[in-house]
C-alpha cells in the first residue's frame, strides 16, 4: 500500500509516495540515489546505514520511511556544505580513521551523536560510544583518534 510522506533530505525538500514497508535506507538509495548510506547487515548490528533524523543518529535499516514523515533526514552527502567536509569528517581523514571508506558514513554519525551527547569524551567512552558499528579495516585506534580530534576542533576536549 502506497502512503504519502513529506520529509526534507539534505535540505532537499521531498513529498512522494511509498510502499509502507519502504525502509528508509532503501528510500535515500534507491530513490533518491544518495548512495553514501550503506546497506551491510539489514539488522541493524554494523551501523553503516546511519543518518541523522532530525539530528539524532538514525539506523535507516530499522525505519520505515513513513516514520520519517515530517522529520529531516541527513545523509552524509548533506552533512557538509558541498565541495566541503564537516570537521568530523576532517577529523577521521586527517587521523586516518578510514580505510575502505564503507564503514565511514556510519562511523562520522555515531560520532556526531556521541559528541552531540558527550563533547569531551575519554577513549574508552568513544569506544562505548561507537559500540553498534563494525569496521572490518582499521582495528579501531585510528578511528578513536580521529573522534578525539574531532571533539578538540568542534572545542569540546581540552
Amino acid at each position: 500500500m502506497a502512503v504519502p510522506v513529506s520529509l526534507t533530505v539534505n535540505g532537499q525538500p521531498q513529498q512522494v509516495e511509498v510502499d509502507s514497508r519502504l525502509l528508509l535506507v532503501h528510500f535515500l538509495r534507491d530513490v533518491l540515489g544518495l548512495t553514501g548510506t550503506k546497506v551491510a547487515c539489514d539488522t541493524s548490528q554494523c551501523g553503516a546505514c546511519t543518518v541523522l533524523v532530525d539530528g539524532v543518529a538514525v539506523k535507516s535499516c530499522t525505519c520505515l520511511t513513513a516514520q520519517a514523515d515530517g522529520t529531516a533526514v541527513t545523509t552524509i552527502e548533506g552533512l557538509a556544505a558541498p565541495g566541503t567536509l564537516h570537521p568530523i569528517q576532517e577529523a577521521f581523514w586527517n587521523k586516518h580513521g578510514l580505510q575502505c571508506g564503507f564503514c565511514t558514513p556510519g562511523m562520522v554519525f555515531a560520532t556526531h551523536e556521541l559528541l552531540r551527547q558527550n563533547p569531551n569524551p575519554t577513549p574508552e567512552e568513544i569506544r562505548h560510544g561507537l559500540d553498534g558499528n563494525m569496521c572490518r579495516c582499521t582495528g579501531y585506534q585510528n578511528i578513536v583518534r580521529s573522534v578525539l580530534e574531532a571533539a578538540r576542533v568542534l572545542g569540546g576536549a581540552k
